[in-house]
């Protein structure tokens, strides 16, 4: 093998190793972006559904009630009657 093909060899070699790794690091971050995206979303349903069952303990909902509306548990609710 020539000095000219190895070197061509090799060059090849590289070019696909940071390819790979280029497209490694997207998937990576695509995924990261949508771990991100669905933290958000839990984290927005989290604090309407403390929102919601704040409202219904002030019209004196019951904390079973506002348990199976929320899907806060019944420790949650409960500490958010006691904040108040």
């Amino acid at each position: 093998m020539g000095l000219a093909v190895a070197s061509e060899v090799l060059m090849g070699i590289s070019k696909d190793e940071r390819e790979r790794a280029i497209f490694r690091n997207r998937r990576i971050a695509k995924a990261d972006q949508e771990s991100n995206r669905i933290t958000a979303l839990r984290n927005a349903e989290k604090q309407r559904n403390i929102a919601i069952a704040k409202k219904l303990l002030a019209i004196g909902d019951p904390i079973d009630k506002i348990v199976d509306v929320t899907d806060l548990t019944r420790a949650e609710v409960e500490a958010l009657r006691d904040a108040n």
